[in-house]
């Protein structure tokens, strides 16, 4: 049983007006400190506002459930040390956390890797989607600013190389992988928060979650360096990643039971000059088996 918060319901309708006219949920957090609420209060309560407006779910009226502080922590996938083998290179660990589980990771693509994937994906960018809530259907969004494509895994030399590396980094099979995602963020691009684990608010991802299980993982390696803007931003934890070619972050917010961890919640700051590219590698904790 964890922790009752109760909130005013003007509290609530603040959030949401905010929310919605953009405003970082790490800037709401801040506001409410000046007023006196306690950290964990105020963490506890956007992060229930953010995560029920991306589950399409009613967001809570007066009151969250925080969880029990005394729980035990996640045991992480990734491997410990300042460095791990993964593959085929050997990957520096720049900045780690335990819980939730993030590091900052260098050197997981070289610069003829990252060129090449480029090269590759860019004459088959769409604009980006998001999973629609309430339907479950990709559609495209203001939201999200991107451009983007898949690559089917092991679809070609290169393509099966960094697969495999990936996953010897991310520490699950090889099978666990949907196929590598590259994104591209032109100047003025971004993301809003959002997570990467599929809410199962909708039929379209429990079919999902039925087939392959969840999302537990996010490898997101930066194929090039924007001159300005662009960071990977984690608002529940105050973490703002620059985009540096070669350079990854990696997070964990599932475990082999389902459960989720909504403080993964992330966002790309707007590329403010030049252009972003990344590479994204999703996770599953069983065998990724695609809808067609």
């Amino acid at each position: 049983m964890g922790t009752v918060v109760r909130f005013s319901p003007d509290l609530g309708r603040w959030l949401t007006r905010h929310l919605d006219a953009g405003e970082m949920p790490l800037a709401l957090v801040a506001t409410m400190l000046k007023q006196g609420m306690n950290e964990r209060s105020a963490q506890g309560i956007v992060a229930a506002y953010v995560d029920a407006r991306q589950r399409g779910a009613a967001v809570p009226v007066d009151s969250v459930e925080l969880p029990d502080e005394t729980r035990a922590p996640p045991v992480a996938r990734l491997a410990p040390g300042t460095r791990i083998r993964a593959f085929d290179r050997e990957i520096a660990v720049h900045v780690r956390t335990a819980d939730p589980v993030f590091a900052a990771l260098g050197g997981v693509a070289d610069a003829d890797e990252c060129r090449a994937v480029i090269e590759m994906a860019r004459p088959r960018l769409k604009p980006s989607t998001l999973v629609d809530p309430v339907s479950g259907r990709d559609v495209v969004s203001d939201r999200r600013t991107s451009w983007g494509m898949f690559f089917r895994l092991g679809e070609n030399e290169l393509i099966a190389r960094l697969d495999r590396r990936l996953s010897a980094l991310m520490n699950l099979p090889l099978e666990n992988g949907e196929g590598l995602q590259v994104l591209h963020y032109p100047t003025g691009a971004g993301s809003d928060p959002h997570h990467d684990y599929l809410a199962p608010g909708n039929a379209a991802n429990r079919e999902s979650i039925a087939r392959s299980g969840q999302r537990v993982s996010t490898l997101v390696t930066y194929l090039n360096d924007p001159p300005e803007g662009g960071q990977t931003v984690f608002p529940e934890l105050g973490l703002a990643v620059s985009p540096i070619r070669g350079n990854a972050c990696y997070f964990e917010y599932g475990d082999d039971d389902g459960r989720v961890d909504a403080r993964s919640l992330h966002a790309s700051a707007p590329v403010t000059r030049g252009e972003k590219w990344v590479m994204t590698k999703w996770m599953r904790n069983r065998t990724f088996v695609s809808a067609g």
